[in-house]
Formats: structure tokens, C-alpha cells, sequence
């Protein structure tokens, strides 16, 4: 297996230690970002990841690709769209990310990537990188127990499937499987950056996340890891989820 390391939070390069990843066989994507908002500094970068993951898959290879966020997710699904894979996508997180520029009170664009992978704004980030906007019922927003109420009043009424951890329900075909980590119970996983309390545990989620993989339709992995730099018994009890993930 190729892991494809994309070591940023949105444009800022993260030091190595914040990805304890069980084996050293990883590409690294990372480019001097250009001049210019935070758009264009991360549309540079995603077309590296997006033209990797496209390599991989059209190789034959399932790619998995590990970063600091989720807006990787709209390089990882454009990558597969190019290689010829008409993917849905199920997204794990702890959050909704789906907001628009308009709906999000901090200005936050890390918590937009669902909204735009089903078509707003693409002027901004998936239009350059050659992404067509998923069909709304093609999106399965997996626990998402922290919403803000601009998010729930938009899933209110829109056609994004909701689902527990314990009972994921899947489109059909090839999926694009996102899994934001923050998705875990802030006491099972310590030192996320947007922690949520009362939610899945790490045995449950890990378990949720095999039985999607056993299905086969996995056309590509994307692994957002969240969190701050480590302290204390972070390193190990992030290197032992990572291993449990990755060797699945």
C-alpha cells in the first residue's frame, strides 16, 4: 500500500511528527505555495494530490491519502473523477463541513468541503481542479452530532443521507471514503484541534470503518487527522489508531 502524505492544515506545513504513520512507505505532496489568498495557495497544492491520486488509481492501486483537514477530500475525489471513476462519498466526521462561504460565522474553510463537493461556490476550489459537483443524494454524512444551526437547517432540507456510526447506509458503486478522525470521542482521541464529546468510541468507529471497507467499493481512502501537536501519550495512541486503520 501507497500512503499519500499531504503534511498541511489548509496552507500551513505541518512538521512531520504530526503524522505517526506505522510504516515509512509514503509519498509526500508539498510544493512552495504561491502568493495569493488562501484559495489559490491550496488550489497549487491540490492539483499535485489530485494528479497522484488520478496515477494511482488509473495504476490500479486504491489510493489513501493522509492530511491535516478535510478539504484534501475535494483533491481526492477530483483525482478519482479524472482516472475515470464516478464515485459517491461517504464522509465521517464529528462535524456537518458543510457549510457555505455565506453560512459559516468564522470564516472557517475547512468547514466547508461537503458544500462545495456538491457544488457550491465552484469558482473557488473544485472548479480548477476539474471536479464535477456530486449529486446531493450521493453523499452519506456519517455521525456529524456537532452541527451549527446554519448546517442543520440546510440538511433540513437537502438530499445528503445522515447516518449513525453503528448503521451506515451506502450508496451504490465505487465510494470515496473520508474519515475526519475528530469523528471519535474527545476522551478516546485527546489533542484535536475541534474535539466533540458524546460520540462514537475508537473501537466503534474503527469497526464501522472495516465493515465499509470489506465491501470492496473503496475507489480511494481519505484520512484527515486534525489534531495539535502531540504531548505527553498523544504519539502513541495516534501511531496505534493509524496502524489499525491503515493495515485494514
Amino acid at each position: 500500500m501507497t500512503i499519500t502524505l499531504v503534511p498541511y492544515h489548509l496552507d500551513e506545513r505541518l512538521p512531520d511528527s504530526s503524522f505517526p504513520l506505522p510504516t515509512p512507505g509514503f509519498v509526500p505532496v508539498t510544493r512552495e505555495l504561491p502568493q495569493g489568498d488562501v484559495w489559490a495557495r491550496v488550489g497549487a497544492l491540490y492539483e499535485l494530490v489530485s494528479a497522484e491520486v488520478a496515477d494511482q488509481v488509473a495504476g490500479g492501486t486504491r489510493p489513501t491519502v493522509v492530511s491535516g483537514d478535510c478539504l484534501v477530500s475535494t483533491a481526492v475525489l477530483a483525482g478519482v473523477q479524472r482516472a475515470g471513476v464516478d464515485a459517491s462519498v461517504v464522509w465521517f466526521d464529528g462535524h456537518g463541513d458543510i457549510h457555505s462561504l455565506e453560512s459559516s460565522t468564522s470564516g472557517y474553510i475547512g468547514g466547508m468541503p461537503l458544500r462545495q463537493i456538491i457544488g457550491d461556490h465552484p469558482e473557488l476550489l473544485t472548479g480548477p481542479l476539474g471536479m464535477r459537483p456530486l449529486p446531493e443524494d450521493r453523499a452519506v454524512l456519517v455521525d456529524a452530532r456537532d452541527l451549527d444551526p446554519a448546517e442543520a437547517e440546510f440538511l433540513a432540507t437537502s438530499k445528503v443521507r445522515r447516518c449513525p456510526v453503528d448503521d451506515v447506509a451506502l450508496p451504490d458503486g465505487p465510494l470515496v471514503l473520508h474519515i475526519d478522525l475528530d469523528v471519535i470521542d474527545k476522551d478516546d482521541l485527546p489533542g484535536l484541534r475541534f474535539p466533540v464529546g458524546d460520540g462514537p468510541s475508537r473501537d466503534a468507529v474503527l469497526a464501522s470503518y472495516r465493515r465499509v471497507m470489506a465491501t470492496g467499493r473503496v475507489a480511494a481512502l481519505d484520512l484527515a487527522c486534525p489534531w495539535h501537536l502531540p504531548e505527553g501519550d498523544d504519539t502513541a495512541i495516534r501511531t496505534r489508531l493509524l496502524t489499525e486503520i491503515l493495515s485494514a
